[in-house]
């Protein structure tokens, strides 16, 4: 398998020298990176691209700040959006395996999961490393 000339002079450039064993090990610890890349990345970017729109944020930290389940009508003072928009954006979340739902007569209640609650905890982690 011929190398990549790129490879090859970056290597040099660390090493000072290089060979295609060099080449060779450096190809194979690149490719056991790729053994934790999952195959399908879909949930994920539906994930993160659902916490891309203000309201569905902004509804995802609401539930977890409140540490248990609320209604749609208890989100509403909090989200300057309509109700047929938070419904629809608790909808979103819900598919997208943010949030779970619970249905108690005619009230729908709202609860983040635990991927959301690990998001959350991660971006808050993060927040202010590197300026961002």
């Amino acid at each position: 398998m011929a190398h990549p000339d790129r490879l090859h002079r970056l290597i040099e450039d660390e090493l000072g020298e290089c060979c295609e064993a060099d080449v060779d090990d450096r190809l194979s610890a690149l490719g056991a990176l790729d053994e934790g890349v999952p195959d399908d990345p879909t949930p994920d970017l539906i994930a993160l691209s659902t916490l891309g729109d203000a309201t569905r944020h902004r509804l995802v930290r609401l539930l977890v700040a409140a540490e248990g389940e609320l209604c749609v009508c208890e989100l509403s003072p909090l989200v300057d959006v309509s109700d047929s928009a938070i419904s629809h954006a608790l909808s979103d979340l819900t598919d997208a395996g943010l949030v779970s739902r619970r249905k108690e007569g005619t009230w729908r209640y709202y609860r983040p999961t635990e991927r959301a609650e690990r998001l959350v905890a991660a971006l808050d982690d993060t927040r202010g490393v590197d300026g961002v």
